[in-house]
Order: structure tokens, then C-alpha cells, then sequence
């Protein structure tokens, strides 16, 4: 009997936590999907039915051509900057959060607590913009990388670092000891055991970049830098605003995203609880 109410009780949680994500998660983009196919008339009343005349193509279509396919150059211009950011995130991360863990050193705590007011102080705009117009960097598509290599940083290097202290120190000293430099004990024996987290950050980062409204909107104004977030504003003004175009627009820029997160959720969380799992 103790056992039919287990599985009663697990099977019941389950569909409970099934409805809920449904709800959470499903709904919202069926909204979005209805609200893009909808005529202009139609999706200004925001109901949540189906729609009486489908128009996918024409509503993608305009999406696509206005402003002379600003929507291309957004993803270009974002996925240049996701790209860039996150490969030396990828790089700078582990190596710092290598020798944080490996390197013991008295200047260690104060990096340490470096790192983490990087995580809790909020980033200071016009200081930056200042900042970034005195190196020439203002309204440059590399600016905009280092900025988010900036704000990812200090992620980036508390997860390597919990996660090479799972690493025996053995593996160090055995490369020390057949003759391998410092940057070979790094590239050759510790970087390929990074993988788990390395995916977990990939993913992690690569979704926050893409979709970072504000940064944009801050350092990277123009309309010949223009992201996919800031294409929303092309169907709405003051006086006018194209609802089913806008959610097109919404369900364009939310796909890929979405796509990278359902193939890679068992990554990122393998990943995020490899370091807890090891130690």
C-alpha cells in the first residue's frame, strides 16, 4: 500500500508540476504565436483566440523588410557581440578562476571580494560612457563586447573556480613533473576538463548577451549598430503601433534563444551542479 501512494503521490506531483510549467511557460508563447499571425485589427484587442484570418507570411515578410531589413543587421550586429563576448569570457574566466584557485597568495582575498562587489554594485552608465568615448570605444561594436565582458566577468570566474577545485591537484603536478610549462598545466590538462562548465556558460551567457536590452540601448547607439531587442521600437510610436508586427518581431528574436536553452538543458544543468556533485 505504502508503495501505491508513493507512486500515486510522485505521478500526482508530476502532472501538477506539468500544468504549471504549462502555464508559466507554454501559454505566454502561444499568446505571442497568435498575436504575431493576427491583422493589424485583430491583435489590437489582445484576446487569447484563435485567429479568423492568418497572416504568418505577410506579418513575417514586413517584419523582415522594414527599415531595409534592419532585422538582419540586428542579428548580425548581436551575434558578432554574443560571439566575441562570450569567447573571451570563456578564456579570461577560466584562466583567472584558475589561478585564483590554484595560486594561493595573500592579494587572493582582496581579488575575491573584487569579484564579488562586481556581482552586488550595479554598473555606473554615464561614468562609462565617459569612459568609453575617452578610448575611442563609444558607439563600436567591440566597445560593446568588452562591456559585456565586463558585466560577465565576475559569473564567469566564481563558476570556474568552484569548479576547478574539484580538480585533483595531481593532474598538475604530474604534468609539472613531465616538463610542462604553466600555460600547458592550463591549455592541455585543465581546459579540456572544463567542459562540463564551459557549455553551462556558453548557453548562460550566450542567451543573457542576445537578449540584453539596456547595454544597447546605453553604449550602442546608432542605427547602423542596432540589436535584435532594439527592433522592437520600429512598430510602435506615439501615435501608432502595429501589435501583430510587434509580436512577430518578438517571436523572431525569441527563437533562437529558446532553441539553444531546450537543447542544451541538460548542460547547463550538468554543468551548474558538477562542481556541488564532485565535492
Amino acid at each position: 500500500m505504502s508503495l501505491r501512494r508513493d507512486a500515486a503521490r510522485q505521478r500526482n506531483i508530476g502532472i501538477a508540476a506539468l500544468l504549471v510549467a504549462t502555464v508559466i511557460f507554454i501559454l505566454p508563447f502561444l499568446y505571442i504565436f497568435f498575436m504575431a499571425v493576427k491583422t493589424k485589427q485583430e491583435a489590437a484587442l489582445f484576446l487569447f483566440d484563435w485567429p479568423d484570418q492568418w497572416q504568418f507570411w505577410q506579418n513575417l515578410t514586413d517584419v523582415v523588410k522594414t527599415r531595409n531589413y534592419m532585422l538582419l543587421l540586428a542579428y548580425f550586429n548581436s551575434t558578432v557581440i554574443t560571439v566575441g563576448a562570450v569567447t573571451l569570457l570563456v578564456i579570461f574566466g577560466a584562466m583567472a578562476g584558475y589561478v585564483l584557485q590554484r595560486r594561493p597568495s595573500g592579494w587572493n582575498k582582496l581579488i575575491y571580494a573584487c569579484i564579488l562587489i562586481g556581482l552586488m554594485v550595479p554598473p555606473a552608465v554615464v561614468p562609462t560612457i565617459w569612459v568609453l568615448q575617452g578610448l575611442g570605444l563609444f558607439k563600436t561594436l567591440h566597445g560593446m563586447v568588452l562591456i559585456q565582458v565586463a558585466y560577465g566577468l565576475a559569473f564567469s570566474v566564481l563558476l570556474y573556480r568552484s569548479f576547478i577545485a574539484t580538480i585533483p591537484r595531481d593532474l598538475d603536478e604530474a604534468a609539472i613533473i613531465d616538463g610542462a610549462r604553466p600555460w600547458q598545466v592550463f591549455f592541455r590538462v585543465i581546459l579540456p576538463l572544463l567542459k562540463p562548465v564551459t557549455v553551462t556558460l556558453i548557453v548562460v551567457q550566450s542567451i543573457t548577451i542576445f537578449n540584453d536590452f539596456t547595454n544597447p540601448l546605453y553604449y550602442l547607439p546608432g542605427k547602423e549598430n542596432v540589436t535584435v531587442q532594439l527592433t522592437l521600437f520600429n512598430f510602435q510610436s506615439q501615435f501608432q503601433s502595429q501589435f501583430n508586427l510587434l509580436f512577430m518581431n518578438i517571436l523572431l528574436v525569441t527563437i533562437p534563444p529558446l532553441l539553444v536553452f531546450v537543447f542544451f538543458n541538460r548542460q547547463i544543468v550538468a554543468g551548474m551542479t558538477a562542481g556541488a556533485v564532485k565535492g
